[in-house]
């Protein structure tokens, strides 16, 4: 199937206004009546339309820039991914552009279209969850894409990531052997977010091969930051019964909901078991230090720099294989307290 690019007349012809208006409708908005400004806009979205500037770069000639877009730029997690493709594409010539949406999905869209006006060659993005318009958007404009972090259930042909599920799987089977028969979890919404969503999964398959289940309240979701955790923990604790165990699917959560146990006199792990999800340098620092499991998150940046410019060169990619992450046992995760 081929794919025709739109031109500023088709966007005019749709928008049933005139060339000059349709221009002036994109460059001087101002000076546009509303109503066809409006009808513009809905024909640039339709059509899938990009200024003719960055459609002759996209099309003729490479801006020698790729755009990495991320969920958010506050998870260090995310900043050692971008350092490692930064310093991979520096040595091949290429500039990065990072754009974020901060789990703002729905507008994933309308950023990406943005993004491939500066003119890029190529697109690096977090996750497999992608509404199908990005797709199509990408397929349109003939622009190579490298989805990170993520390998489950997965059918593009270019991801890099480790089995978020595996690695859940792997902490549950870790609070299991410690005894713990309640366990909790504290993600972000699974929507639209599949590394939440399997990650949930993996913990669910453990307990239900051990012949346990975890209440539906026992499920809960918060934002992926400290605050999260501070929340969850509050949320928690009010809970009659209530988890032995929580694991949570980012480290910040984890540190979060570690510093307001402090704060509250909840004692860890006497009290309660906190597991964490990352494996960030600052977990390590923590008191006690935080159970967790690394991504190899340089190395999955590194990896999909490398893969974006074979591809822009046409050069052969061979299947990746999921990158292997690390437990890190800490001491932030202990026996139950009905065993102490």
């Amino acid at each position: 199937m081929t794919y025709s690019r739109p031109t500023l007349a088709d966007v005019a012809r749709l928008a049933g206004v005139s060339l000059g208006s349709a221009s002036r409708a994109l460059s001087v908005p101002d000076r546009v009546k509303p109503k066809t400004l409006e009808a513009v806009h809905n024909a640039v979205a339709q059509l899938g339309y990009i200024r003719d500037g960055a459609a002759r770069a996209l099309a003729s000639r490479r801006s020698q820039t790729i755009a990495a877009v991320y969920p958010t730029l506050n998870n260090p997690i995310f900043a050692h991914s971008t350092h490692s493709i930064q310093q991979t594409l520096w040595a091949q010539g290429y500039q990065l552009l990072i754009v974020s949406h901060e789990y703002h999905t729905e507008t994933e869209v309308s950023l990406i279209r943005a993004t491939l006006e500066k003119g890029v060659d190529g697109i690096i993005m977090v996750g497999t969850d992608h509404e199908d318009a990005v797709f199509s958007l990408l397929r349109q404009y003939k622009l190579p894409y490298v989805l990170t972090w993520s390998v489950d259930g997965s059918q593009h042909p270019y991801c890099v990531g480790i089995s978020n599920f595996d690695a859940a799987y792997q902490l549950a089977r870790l609070a299991l052997g410690k005894g713990h028969t309640r366990l909790g979890i504290c993600g972000g919404t699974i929507v639209g977010n599949e590394r939440a969503r399997y990650r949930r999964a993996g913990i669910l398959a453990a307990v239900h091969e051990a012949g346990l289940t975890i209440p539906a309240e026992w499920i809960i979701e918060h934002p992926f930051s400290y605050e999260g955790g501070r929340q969850a923990i509050r949320h928690i604790w009010q809970m009659s019964p209530r988890p032995t165990v929580v694991l949570f699917g980012t480290d910040l959560q984890a540190m979060g909901a570690l510093h307001e146990c402090r704060r509250l006199g909840i004692r860890v792990p006497d009290d309660i078991s906190l597991i964490g999800f990352d494996g960030l340098e600052e977990a390590a620092m923590m008191q006690p230090e935080l159970t967790t499991i690394r991504i190899p998150d340089s190395d999955i940046g590194t990896r999909a720099a490398h893969i974006i410019v074979d591809l822009l060169a046409d050069l052969p990619v061979p299947p990746q294989q999921p990158l292997r992450p690390t437990l890190i046992p800490g001491a932030s995760l202990g026996a139950p307290p009905a065993e102490r």
